[in-house]
């Protein structure tokens, strides 16, 4: 196998499901959708549930200095956020979608933007994204990234069947920032130690609330502007560390 066929598993796996979404969603009734969104919500929350409990981790405690770790995340999520909207991030991810949605020739009444917004950061934000592709990279296996594969096929289908087909417009942003990784494991090697990685899992975590929390309509947090907040949190992680 190449180097990269993983994130291309990914990419097949996201077309696919969401292929069979759309074809499905003529199919599912308005109110059947609606639940389908919930569960989806829910299941999201789960996943959140798991990636915060790397912030109980005792690699990730002993890493840091005592009772400094939850001061790390909130630095992060805070300087991150404050970068992502100065950047406008949010803006500039509903700006793509926009075009793709005319490149599509997709409807103005369609969910092609919240489709590709949501499914976009779902598939993105996780520790398999970023471990899958910098294993692939150094040649060490793809087993996380079928994994990450067979979730993002079942979340592709049952995104696309009410969100339609800016679900299959999110495999760009994934072969891009798992192409990233993949190079980065190619080429450096292993460059994440594991308390970083915790570091990095609990902020995907927090923004896979956000993710749960619009895809449940309660709140629309703009969880694009908090994207910085993966590269800030093992950054600060690593001074303390040294620090400590």
């Amino acid at each position: 196998m190449f180097v990269g066929v993983g994130t291309l598993i990914n990419i097949v796996a996201i077309l696919i499901g969401s292929s069979l979404g759309v074809m499905a969603g003529a199919r599912i009734t308005k109110k059947s959708q609606s639940l389908i969104t919930d569960v989806l919500g829910l299941i999201t929350a789960l996943g959140a549930a798991s990636a915060l409990s790397a912030l109980w981790s005792p690699v990730f405690q002993a890493a840091l200095p005592k009772s400094s770790s939850l001061l790390v995340i909130l630095a992060s999520m805070l300087i991150g956020g404050l970068i992502g909207s100065v950047l406008s991030l949010e803006t500039r991810l509903d700006a793509f979608g926009e075009k793709l949605r005319d490149r599509f020739r997709a409807s103005q009444e369609s969910p092609f933007v919240e489709g590709f917004v949501s499914a976009s950061l779902l598939f993105v934000i996780g520790p398999l994204a970023i471990l899958g592709s910098v294993s692939d990279g150094m040649s060490q296996g793809i087993d996380q990234l079928i994994l990450k594969s067979s979730l993002d096929f079942f979340a592709a289908m049952a995104f696309a069947s009410t969100l339609g087909w800016g679900v299959a417009a999110s495999a760009i942003p994934v072969a891009i920032y798992q192409g990233f990784w993949t190079v980065i494991g190619f080429a450096a090697g292993s460059v994440l130690s594991q308390y970083q990685i915790d570091a990095m899992t609990i902020c995907g975590g927090l923004m896979l609330v956000g993710i749960a929390l619009r895809l449940l309509d309660i709140k629309k947090i703009p969880v694009a502007n908090l994207l910085p907040a993966l590269v800030i949190a093992p950054t600060i992680a690593t001074v303390l560390h040294i620090l400590s």
